[in-house]
């Protein structure tokens, strides 16, 4: 196996891992605060990857888009996190809360991973393969994070469409849901969603993160 390749897998093994299980964990953790214990009496409101890792999506899958795309887009999810909203204290509105706990997940740890850049050039830590690494941590956070918000179920995004639109329209929505995730995946195939969504928001991501640390880095100059 190529040494780059190799190089590459380990830079973004541990942010890919992290971004996509913390995510999953996130939802059933909102989801325990607001009512449903499904997701705890699993096991699986836990920071152990190994509890939400998929095979196939966790890792084959991130890394087929990676190589295929030349870097350029990378996806992927764990094992979905259980959640019976019916058992939130109020499912429409905790419903959204849950939804939204994953991609909010993604973008702390985008911050986090963005610190964690900043930290090592302010040290002077002459390693790229830690600054890489870093830089994997923010990017594979926005678009997951990004991602996720598409307005589409099953989507975090469709969810809290469903639950902000008025019962019916909120009811033709949810019909989509079989269907989501081969549409997500045409709309990336064809370039649609990258275009329209995800640049846009990922150099709004960008710039978000900008600000939040360039004060950071100007107390230690």
């Amino acid at each position: 196996m190529d040494s780059s390749l190799i190089q590459t897998i380990a830079v973004y093994a541990l942010p890919v891992i992290f971004a996509i299980t913390l995510h999953e964990a996130a939802h059933g953790y909102v989801a325990r605060l607001l009512g449903d214990n499904t997701a705890y009496m699993m096991g699986r409101v836990s920071f152990n990857p190994m509890r939400h890792i998929d095979p196939l999506g966790t890792i084959a899958i991130p890394l087929l888009l990676y190589f295929a795309t030349g870097g350029a887009f990378m996806f992927g999810y764990a094992k979905p996190v259980p959640v019976a909203f019916s058992n939130l204290r109020n499912p429409r509105w905790g419903s959204l809360w849950v939804a939204l706990a994953g991609p909010v997940c993604n973008f702390a740890q985008a911050l986090l991973w963005g610190f964690i850049g900043v930290g090592l050039s302010l040290m002077s830590v002459d390693e790229p393969f830690f600054s890489r690494m870093a830089g994997a941590g923010v990017s594979v956070n926005l678009v997951l994070g990004i991602i996720n918000l598409f307005p589409l179920p099953p989507l975090d995004g469709g969810r809290v469409v469903m639950a902000l639109l008025p019962p019916r329209q909120s009811i033709g929505l949810a019909r989509l849901e079989p269907y989501g995730f081969f549409i997500v995946m045409a709309l990336v195939i064809t370039g649609v969603l990258t275009r329209f969504w995800l640049r846009p928001l990922m150099s709004l991501g960008y710039d978000a993160l900008t600000a939040i640390l360039t004060p950071f880095v100007s107390l230690f100059n």
